[in-house]
């Protein structure tokens, strides 16, 4: 997959997931945590690259995997493309793309009746 096809998935993403909270089939929050989380796994995603180009510590695979999971992969597929890095190894390809689809079923069941209830309720919107 090309470093513009990614880009375009992550940018996509978000801008669906806008006009969904715009929309209110989302909370707000739900957009929020999303645009955070990516911020905050592209800054990891700098900081690790930064370190492995020094031979510093580094950051965990398992820490980069956790923000994709809650909902940073946008920044992170982002920070992939534009940093270069952990872009070729498929053993952390093969998780990140699980923490995506995994998210994106979450995000997918919030957009239920069910799901939007619980989550309405979590943030006390309910």
């Amino acid at each position: 997959m090309t470093a513009s096809i990614r880009s375009s998935i992550a940018c996509a993403f978000l801008f669906l997931l806008a006009l969904a909270a715009l929309g209110r089939m989302i909370p707000l929050a739900v957009l929020g945590l999303y645009l955070l989380a990516s911020c905050i796994a592209y800054i990891a995603y700098a900081i690790d690259k930064s370190a492995a180009q020094k031979n510093q510590w580094r950051t965990a695979e398992s820490t980069l995997h956790g923000l994709a999971l809650i909902g940073g992969w946008p920044g992170a597929l982002l920070a992939q493309n534009r940093l270069r890095h952990k872009s070729r190894k498929m053993s952390f390809q093969l998780v990140f793309w699980t923490t995506v689809l995994l998210n994106c079923g979450a995000l997918g069941w919030l957009l239920t009746a069910s799901g939007g209830k619980a989550i309405r309720a979590a943030i006390g919107l309910a």
